[in-house]
């Protein structure tokens, strides 16, 4: 695994896969069983966490509890021994930078949980590291306060342009911060990606499980079609269209990828002259998102997930109603 200076590259996966392991084996606190650590070139897996130009963002923010905000920030410059008029300048600029500038003198106690973060970021970044792990920062904080904190932690990266390197378990996050994302699977990294590409291309059938909402289903391919595009078997549908970026053996057994966005559902078959694949659906339930609504279809022997904006125009649909659902060749994908 290669990560690249500046970037930010996140540790996605499940619970236990992992990524905190990892996390703590570049902060120096676990050494690894094989393999080595090199930070810009130099060999730091024997290297003791303290000597290591890296610093660690938990997730329970860690703070000094009877140290004040300005205090808790400053607290690694003093152990480095530096000029009190050095560190006044860094405390400034860390509040400034975490817009914490109205609370340098509050405790922790009397803080929210998104403002404790910041500190504890601000706490890291003032050393200057050459990285910064950032361990599930996020997982106690609210949806709302969550998404705002991540546009901060973006706009952070923006300024100090230093190396984050995140771990989550959480898709939205990742994809939403990430240069880059390995996604992790029982001690093993799938697919090393950017966001676009992961969801779009994922290599295997886990990340295109993990990566958002996806329906899979099994097929046999039948046939080749053209250039990659072949003719894959499904059970209860048939012959299907799909594409693959790799080249595929006739008989072999693959898993189809639809991205419910992808699906559309109507009442009456699209016209011989249309591109796109149709079968009869009954739709099972459906589940009302705000501006958008998720739909549940049976389709043969599959079970299908349509996600569709509610834009007023499109046919209300109800559980029990039949319909088609179709889709483009283009957007069903081979993944395994």
């Amino acid at each position: 695994m290669t990560i690249r200076q500046g970037e930010v590259f996140s540790l996605l996966g499940p619970s236990g896969c992992g990524k905190t392991t990892l996390l703590r084996m570049l902060a120096g606190f676990i050494r690894p069983d094989s393999g080595r650590l090199f930070l810009n070139g130099k060999d730091i897996t024997d290297l003791p966490p303290e000597k290591r130009p890296v610093n660690t963002v938990f997730q329970n923010y860690a703070l000094f509890p009877h140290l004040n905000v300005q205090e808790n920030i400053a607290f690694g410059l003093q152990m480095a021994g530096r000029s009190r008029a050095f560190i006044a300048h860094e405390i400034e600029r860390m509040l400034t930078l975490v817009k914490m500038m109205d609370y340098a003198h509050s405790l922790p106690a009397q803080l929210s949980g998104g403002q404790k973060q910041r500190v504890a970021i601000a706490r890291a970044l003032i050393n200057q590291p050459q990285v910064l792990l950032l361990d599930e920062p996020l997982a106690a904080l609210d949806l709302k306060l969550r998404q705002h904190m991540l546009s901060e932690l973006s706009a952070i990266h923006r300024e100090v342009g230093t190396t984050f390197i995140y771990v989550t378990h959480d898709q939205e996050e990742a994809l939403s911060l990430s240069d880059r994302i390995a996604v992790m699977n029982q001690g093993r990294v799938e697919q090393i990606d950017t966001p676009r590409a992961l969801y779009n291309d994922p290599v295997n059938e886990f990340v295109a499980g993990f990566i958002g909402d996806a329906n899979l289903m099994l097929g046999i391919v039948r046939e080749r079609c053209g250039e990659n595009l072949f003719l894959v078997e499904v059970a209860g549908w048939g012959g299907v269209f799909a594409q693959s970026s790799v080249e595929l053996e006739l008989g072999h057994r693959v898993t189809l990828l639809l991205r419910p966005e992808h699906l559309q559902c109507s009442q009456e078959r699209p016209d011989d002259g249309s591109l796109k694949i149709a079968f009869p659906a009954m739709v099972d339930e459906v589940i009302y998102a705000g501006s958008y609504e998720k739909i549940r279809l049976k389709s043969g022997l599959q079970a299908l997930l349509v996600q569709r904006f509610r834009d007023g125009v499109e046919l209300p649909m109800k559980a029990g109603m039949e319909c088609f659902v179709t889709f483009e060749p283009k957007a069903c994908r081979i993944v395994g």
